[in-house]
């Protein structure tokens, strides 16, 4: 397409200008050699035309030739070409008379009329006619004749022969070197065949064209029509009719083999790095690349470097921020590798990897290329996979670590290898959402095969943990149990990792875990030599659900199980359930220690069922704290999240928080009805309970407290620790107008929360139960509840909170309204200081309703900060001292404690340690995040 000068890109407009500067020369008889020199694509052969059609219109005679890679064989064809049927040149002896002969005829033809002698590709013309024109060329000045020859100048892998100027003077040679396309001139090619285009397709195009006017005109043909079709193919099977394809083969050929070698190999890295390490082909440096793109292809390592260097200059390469070069669009490198055979890819694969073993090269390049290679059969290639996809899963990128354990399992490996990798790849199966369905049969080859029984244990437990996940509660625990039936009581430490994750597992279905835990009882009673101390552990908390011990106790006794030796295969067991009863006794910080230990101990590559329980014991710390500020401006509603624990504890804060439609909503979510039985759904039950009494429902809310409390107790959880449904249950039966039931639940609460006996548990069944009793009986209650909250650990203040509402109200209702309103007024503060907003609402209409005049805007917590209070404070509590508060904004030393103590006075703290927690409620993160960011991380 020739188009009008205009319309053309720069480079081509200042070519077209020097061969018509030229031709003007030439009639006035002064002519001489124009040489365009560009690389392939680049459109010499369109200045050419432009330049030949300038010439016919002003009335000079053209001769053309056109060579062609043929060309070589015949003598003087291109002369020929260009002069015609020469008469006696065959007759003529040697090639200086021939030549002769040549020039003559050429001078007869200048004689008649000026000329343009137009020599398109003069670098593929046959020997003799290339040294004719050579010598032509010294005389034309004096002749009216413009010599104009296009030659590729561009730097290919194998030497090119010397150019046409190579023996020339300068003086004689104009040269004009085409330019890549610039990205101006490729968009406004895109553009005007596409000019309702949107930017980021037009660049993409541009992209894709690699700088030449021959590919970029080429994909536009292939994309065709008025517009552009979606996003642009990265692959030429989806361009028709295929222009692009033939126009990048016609740009290899002309390269030469080496060169189409090298490129075509180059292709073959790039297009397979996916799914381990970075991405683009291996060699952290150009050198690098070379050396390996050398030695794949047995070519000339310096050449190699010249041609990478080169072609990242004309723009069909392009270093990453890595350094990496690749090819500038996967269009682009998907057309250089078609036709490539499979085979043949796959080889290049291997051979790098081999080239980069033998040099030292990382685990991930190498494994980049071994995921490509097809089997090595030998055993370094199984270490490198296996080796990467370990490093990948310690930087939390699980999805490129499958795709290496799958092709690690493809290649020759004897039985306890393949073992391992096998209980590995199905952790991380089972891990991704997708993932579950292929971790089963994995899971289920890899504990069928011969392996030592630690191996073995792990196969049994992250198996277990999958057919767990999938409902499977019975299967699960029967494979475990069959494990340790085979251990025959040999190996008590593996037998306790396996009787532990039954616990655990079993914790899902109510029938399985009675069965489970008579049975771990059975086996403590009869031999207890044969209980580890993990599995003690689980005992102590079955006895603490089960309201058979106290708090005291059971941490008395896990605490003496902690200081015992553990086997790393227990100990994520022993201390998961220990950080699970440190939380139910309000031992926050100690339960926050150990969730920490347990984590950081997991392997991340193999599944085990304490992960999940140690991220819920988290998330069970944060609300046991009462910090609200964490909660989503929109509550999470995955379309495949089920009612559990994490939503359990959002539905609380949202309803703590007054955000009464969130909560409705939240609760209206989930299809309780056809949720599978487990202790999360309990836990979800409770909450919508809560909800539902908050909206008013307290039908509905009793409904959920019983049913809650029906399957709790036949799960044999009879303590209030994990969920105090009969508090709650009894507060809507005196609602409904049943005291005597209410009484009854209430009694039965505060009997079992001391046994227990922790401030939050007792204190609780105090007030509910002088909530329910009433009168000077119901006084005594509230105010028994309030002066054992007051002096409860870290954890308990909404506790406190409500106990003061309960307090107040029942000094209301005997008469003692001054009395009232101090409590009233305190849990009116301490609600808005912990967050608990509703709280604070039913506080202030109790207030109300016993004769206050007007209940001002509580100012406490961190919302009530001024501006330089909250800076301070949120630099204090990022460990800066106050000194070098003062410095970085510029007060005196003396107004940063000012404003420090009157922070610490608001946010009811006493110590520059709880500023961090006491700022959480409005700068937390969010409490599902906290729970299921680990598990990603995972």
């Amino acid at each position: 397409m020739i188009g009008s000068l205009d319309d053309r890109p720069r480079a081509h407009r200042e070519a077209a200008a020097t061969l018509a500067a030229g031709l003007a020369r030439a009639r006035s008889g002064a002519g001489g050699l124009v040489l365009l020199r560009g690389a392939t694509g680049t459109g010499r052969t369109t200045v050419l035309e432009s330049a030949i059609a300038d010439a016919t219109e002003h009335g000079v005679r053209v001769l053309r030739a056109r060579c062609a890679p043929g060309d070589g064989g015949a003598p003087f064809a291109t002369a020929l070409q260009l002069l015609g049927p020469v008469a006696d040149i065959e007759k003529t002896g040697t090639e200086r008379e021939q030549t002769e002969l040549l020039r003559r005829t050429l001078l007869r033809q200048a004689e008649r009329t000026p000329l343009l002698i137009a020599v398109d590709d003069v670098h593929l013309a046959d020997a003799p006619s290339h040294r004719w024109l050579v010598e032509s060329a010294r005389h034309v000045d004096r002749l009216p004749v413009l010599l104009a020859v296009t030659e590729r100048s561009q730097y290919d892998v194998d030497p090119p022969a010397p150019g046409v100027a190579h023996t020339l003077s300068p003086a004689l040679v104009r040269t004009h070197t085409l330019t890549p396309l610039t990205p101006a001139d490729a968009g406004a090619l895109v553009r005007e065949r596409f000019p309702r285009a949107p930017g980021a397709w037009i660049d993409d195009c541009a992209r894709a064209g690699a700088g030449s006017p021959l590919l970029l005109r080429a994909l536009l043909d292939d994309l065709g029509g008025p517009g552009p079709h979606g996003s642009l193919p990265h692959t030429v099977a989806a361009l028709y009719a295929g222009t692009y394809a033939a126009a990048t083969a016609w740009w290899l050929d002309s390269a030469g083999p080496g060169t189409a070698e090298v490129a075509r190999v180059l292709a073959a890295l790039d297009a397979g790095q996916r799914g381990a390490g970075p991405a683009g082909p291996p060699g952290g440096t150009l050198a690098d690349l070379a050396a390996l793109l050398a030695e794949l292809t047995g070519t000339d390592r310096a050449r190699v470097a010249g041609w990478l260097t080169a072609m990242t200059g004309l723009g069909l390469l392009r270093a990453g921020p890595d350094g990496r070069r690749r090819y500038a669009h996967p269009l682009l490198r998907d057309a250089v590798l078609a036709g490539v055979p499979e085979d043949r890819r796959r080889a290049v694969h291997r051979g790098a990897a081999e080239l980069m073993l033998r040099r030292g090269a990382s685990t991930e390049a190498m494994a980049g290329q071994l995921l490509n290679s097809g089997p090595v059969g030998a055993d370094w290639a199984s270490n490198v996979l296996h080796d990467a996809a370990t490093h990948a899963v310690r930087e939390g990128r699980v999805a490129e670590a499958v795709p290496l354990l799958r092709r690690a399992l493809d290649e020759p490996l004897p039985d306890h290898r393949r073992q391992r990798l096998l209980t590995e790849l199905g952790s991380l199966e089972a891990a991704a959402d997708r993932g579950a369905a292929a971790a089963v049969p994995r899971l289920t080859e890899a504990l069928g095969l011969p392996a030592a029984p630690r191996e073995r244990v792990r196969a049994a437990v992250a198996l277990g943990t999958v057919l767990a996940a999938r409902g499977k509660i019975g299967r699960a625990v029967e494979v475990l149990t069959g494990v340790d039936e085979q251990l025959a009581g040999d190996r008590p430490d593996l037998s306790g990792v396996l009787r532990s994750a039954s616990a655990l597992l079993a914790e899902r279905d109510q029938t399985v875990r009675r069965d489970v835990y008579r049975r771990l009882s059975d086996t403590a009673e009869r031999s207890p030599e044969l209980i580890g101390p993990a599995t003690r552990a689980v005992l102590v908390r079955y006895a603490a659900t089960a309201g058979l011990t106290s708090a005291r106790e059971a941490m008395r006794r896990l605490r003496l199980l902690l200081a015992e030796p553990s086997d790393p295969l227990t100990e994520p067991f022993l201390l998961g359930t220990a950080a699970a009863v440190a939380q139910w006794a309000d031992e926050l910080d100690e339960a926050e220690r150990l969730v920490d230990r347990g984590l950081a101990g997991q392997r991340s590559e193999l599944l085990h069922p304490m992960h999940d329980a140690l991220l819920h014991t988290r998330a069970d710390i944060a609300a046991a704290r009462g910090i609200h500020g964490w909660l989503p401006a929109e509550p999470p509603l995955p379309p495949d999240a089920g009612a559990g624990n994490i939503q359990a504890h959002v539905l609380l804060g949202l309803v703590a928080r007054d955000r009464t439609a969130d909560a409705r909503r939240l609760a209206g979510a989930f299809d309780l009805h056809a949720a599978a039985d487990s202790w999360e759904l309990n836990r979800f039950l409770y909450a919508r309970g809560v909800q539902r009494a908050a909206d008013g429902d307290t039908a509905g809310a009793l409904h959920d407290f019983l049913e809650c409390g029906r399957r709790q107790l036949a799960r044999e959880v009879r303590s209030p620790v994990v969920t105090p449904w009969r508090s709650a249950a009894a507060e809507c039966w005196l609602a409904l107008g049943a005291p005597r039931e209410a009484i009854t639940l209430a009694e039965e609460e505060l009997r079992l929360a001391r046994v227990w006996d922790t401030p939050r548990t007792v204190g609780r069944a105090m007030r509910v139960l002088g909530t329910v009793t009433g009168g000077r009986r119901g006084l005594e209650w509230a105010e028994r509840a309030v002066r054992l909250l007051r002096d409860g650990p870290e954890g308990t203040g909404l506790e406190l909170a409500h106990a003061l509402l309960a307090q107040g109200r029942a000094l209301i209702a005997a008469g003692e309204r001054a009395q009232a309103r101090d409590r009233l007024r305190e849990a009116a503060e301490l609600a808005e200081r912990l967050g608990g907003l509703r709280l604070r609402g039913l506080a202030e209409e109790a207030l109300r309703s016993g004769g206050a005049r007007r209940t001002a805007a509580v100012r406490t917590g961190s919302g009530s900060l001024t501006g330089s209070e909250l800076r301070i404070a949120q630099l204090a509590a990022d460990g800066r001292t106050n000194t070098e508060i003062a410095k970085l904004l510029h007060l005196a030393r003396r107004t940063v404690e000012t404003h420090l103590t009157s922070t610490y006075k608001k946010l009811g703290i006493r110590r520059r340690g709880e500023l961090r927690r006491a700022l959480a409620p409005d700068d937390g993160a969010p409490l599902g995040l906290l729970a299921h960011g680990d598990r990603l991380a995972r």
